[in-house]
């Protein structure tokens, strides 16, 4: 009894720790998303943002924004092809890798930029902008190069296997239509029918049953040779009984 009941409360202890556990991997997953959720709000407030900026306003601030816009849309859009394509191709981890390093200079210069939009001395701002166009670019085009070069390489994997995939089809194909010399398709030889399937080759198609052996006509013979004996049917009713035959039913007479 003592037994039972320690299994019985050890189960319960295991149920509430199970039902703990998947509470809070609930909880940190529903926090993920709203997370999530708040971050791609707020990014999304903040490129309209930038983007209204760069194309209402002129002079620093327009800069400013057009340079924070182009370097967040490249590095986003890197970002999910790497992503997107390290799923499939192992190969592109070491570009994650580098990617990674890549968009730490990213955010600075993001940091930097969004610091410099705040700042009341404008000529100040104004003499930074040729090194920070310059650095924009280069951060830029580093990232575009990684995004081409991964959608580039995915590309020609698809065009391998898509012509892989074509070349077996076309064997099948040629198989498919298995053409004689004639340039006639050539018949299915169907199996034959029973009983000719056991038959010997060249044997007659017809019916093979054995024939009944012909019966002497006439009475006379040749000189010289023995005349053979008549084979006499036996009488239905002298024939030897089996203990598995019926008796004959007399003959009634009227």
């Amino acid at each position: 009894m003592t037994a039972a009941i320690t299994i019985m409360a050890l189960l319960f202890v295991a149920l509430v720790a199970l039902g703990v556990y998947a509470t809070v991997k609930a909880v940190q997953a529903t926090k993920r998303g709203v997370d999530r959720t708040i971050t791609q709000a707020r990014r999304t407030v903040e490129d309209t943002t930038l983007r209204a900026k760069s194309f209402g306003q002129t002079g620093v601030a327009g800069e400013l924004a057009q340079l924070r816009l182009s370097l967040r849309t490249s590095m986003r859009a890197t970002q999910d092809a790497l992503n997107a394509g390290a799923a499939e191709d192992a190969s592109l981890k070491e570009t994650l890798g580098l990617f990674q390093r890549l968009s730490a200079h990213g955010l600075e210069l993001d940091e930097e930029l969004k610091r410099l939009e705040r700042e009341p001395d404008r000529s100040r701002v104004a003499a930074q902008l040729p090194d920070l166009r310059e650095r924009t670019e280069r951060i830029t085009h580093s990232a575009d190069s990684l995004r081409w070069a991964a959608r580039d390489r995915a590309r020609k994997f698809a065009e391998d296997d898509l012509a892989s995939l074509s070349a077996q089809i076309d064997l099948e194909a040629g198989a498919l239509r298995h053409w004689d010399g004639d340039g006639r398709e050539e018949p299915a030889t169907a199996s034959p029918s029973w009983p000719q399937a056991g038959g010997a080759p060249g044997a007659d198609q017809g019916q093979v049953w054995p024939e009944e052996p012909e019966r002497t006509q006439g009475a006379g013979t040749q000189t010289g040779e023995a005349q053979p004996q008549a084979i006499t049917a036996r009488d239905p009713r002298q024939q030897t009984a089996y203990p598995w035959q019926k008796s004959a039913r007399p003959e009634t007479t009227n």
